[in-house]
C-alpha cells in the first residue's frame, strides 16, 4: 500500500514563512552590489555609485504604484519591502514604505495594482529595477505554473516542479511554483532519496536482486525519509516495489507502457511521470492516472512577465 508517512514530504508547497529571512537579505544585498559595486566585475568601478540618480536633489520624496501590465499570478510582493530597505539603508535618506495592494499566489488583470510605494525618491528610483527583476521572474514562474495546473483541472495527478532551478534562487522559483498552484518536489539532495538512473549505473544496480537491494539499503539507512526509484524499463518495476520504494517514477516512458506500469504497481507505491512533460502532452499523461506528473518547465520555460512601474 501506498505508504502515507511521507504525504507532508510529498505534497509539500513552500509558504514564504518556509525562507529564510537571511537569505532574501543576501540575495538582495548582492542584486544591489551588482547595480552599485559592479558585483562580479574582476575590475570594480573606482567611485561606486549611482551616477544618474544622484543628478536629483537630495531630500525629494514621491509616490509609485506597481501595477500588471499583462494578466498574471503575482509573486514576488513580500521582496520588495526588502528591497527598499536595503536600498534606503545606504542612502541614509529615509525609508520608504510599501502598501501592497494584492497578496503573492493571487491571479490578477492587466492593469491591477500591485502595491504603493511612497518615500525618498532617490531610494526608490535606485530600487526600481531590481524590484521589477525579483517580481517579473517570479510572477513569470507562477504565471506560467498556473497554465499547467490549469491544464490538469479534473485530473487526480498532482503537478510537481523539479531541481531544475537558477543556482542560489531555487528557493524562490520553487516558492513561485506553489504561489501558481503546484506542489514541490524535493528541495535539494538532504530532503528525499532520489534513486535516479546515474545512481544505479553508478552502483552497478539497474536491475533485478542489485536494484532491490539498493532500495531496500537506501530505506534501512534513511528511515525518515521518502524513497523514490526512477525506471526506464517495465522489467526494473517488479524489484523495486519488491523492496517497498515509496514513489516510482517513469521515466520517458511511452503511453502504452506508462499504462502498463501505472497497472503493475497499482496501489502499492505512489507513481510519478516525468520526461518531456509541456503543454501538449500534459493532458495525454494525465488522462492515464499517475499520482504525480513532474516536469521543469514550470521554471525553465517561463518567461517574465511584465510588470510596471509608474510614478505619480
Amino acid at each position: 500500500m501506498k505508504n502515507g508517512r511521507f504525504l507532508s514530504h510529498l505534497f509539500r508547497c513552500l509558504t514564504w514563512d518556509d525562507i529564510d529571512e537571511v537569505y532574501v537579505q543576501a540575495l538582495v544585498k548582492q542584486a544591489r552590489l551588482e547595480d552599485i559595486e559592479g558585483l562580479g566585475l574582476r575590475y570594480k568601478p573606482h567611485s561606486p555609485k549611482d551616477v544618474t540618480t544622484l543628478t536629483l536633489p537630495q531630500g525629494l520624496t514621491g509616490k509609485a504604484a506597481l501595477k500588471a501590465r499583462n494578466d498574471l499570478t503575482l509573486c514576488g510582493v513580500y521582496l520588495v519591502p526588502a528591497v527598499l530597505n536595503e536600498y534606503a539603508h545606504h542612502s541614509k535618506e529615509g525609508d520608504c514604505f510599501f502598501t501592497a495592494a494584492a497578496a503573492d499566489g493571487e491571479r490578477l488583470a492587466k492593469g491591477a495594482l500591485i502595491g504603493e510605494i511612497a518615500g525618498p525618491a532617490r531610494v526608490i528610483l535606485q530600487a526600481e529595477r531590481i524590484i521589477l527583476n525579483f517580481l517579473q521572474h517570479l510572477s513569470g514562474i507562477a504565471t506560467n505554473t498556473h497554465k499547467y495546473v490549469e491544464a490538469l483541472s479534473g485530473f487526480k495527478s498532482k503537478l510537481l516542479d523539479t531541481r531544475k532551478t537558477t543556482p542560489a534562487f531555487r528557493v524562490l522559483e520553487k516558492y513561485a511554483v506553489a504561489c501558481g498552484g503546484a506542489v514541490n518536489h524535493r528541495i535539494g539532495l538532504f530532503d528525499r532519496v532520489m534513486l535516479k538512473d546515474n545512481h544505479l549505473a553508478a552502483a552497478g544496480a539497474g536491475k533485478g536482486e542489485r536494484l532491490a537491494r539498493a532500495v531496500i539499503k537506501a530505506k534501512a539507512e534513511n528511515p525518515d525519509l521518502a524513497v523514490e526509484v526512477e525506471v526506464d524499463d517495465i522489467s526494473q518495476i517488479p524489484p523495486v516495489l519488491e523492496a517497498e520504494a515509496d514513489v516510482i517514477m517513469f521515466d520517458n516512458f511511452t503511453v502504452e507502457d506508462t499504462v502498463k506500469a501505472i497497472a503493475l504497481v497499482g496501489d502499492r507505491a505512489w507513481t510519478e511521470c516525468s520526461g518531456g512533460i509541456n503543454m501538449e502532452s500534459i493532458k495525454k499523461i494525465a488522462a492515464l492516472g499517475p499520482d504525480f506528473i513532474s516536469t521543469g518547465a514550470l521554471v525553465h520555460k517561463s518567461t517574465w512577465i511584465d510588470i510596471g512601474l509608474d510614478w505619480e
